[in-house]
């Protein structure tokens, strides 16, 4: 397996999708694992992440209609 150095995401920041009203994620340069209990909340974080990665969004996803959802992805890219 090729593992790319030069390409990672460094930080996630979640607000108000799903269940989820606010959560900052930094993401270190070596291995980084996401465990937790059936319903802690791992699926949520792999779908805001597919919505950086371009899979549409759907409105119910929304945690409060009310206020925007902003998912940020910050990514590390050598050479920028």
């Amino acid at each position: 397996m090729l593992i790319r150095k030069d390409r990672m995401l460094s930080k996630l920041q979640i607000k108000n999708y799903a269940l989820i009203d606010a959560l900052d994620i930094n993401f270190d340069e070596k291995l980084n694992i996401i465990t937790g209990e059936t319903g802690a909340g791992k699926s949520i974080i792999m779908g805001a992440l597919g919505l950086i990665l371009g899979n549409r969004a759907e409105s119910k996803h929304f945690f409060d209609e009310s206020r925007k959802c902003i998912i940020e992805g910050h990514f590390f890219i050598k050479g920028l």
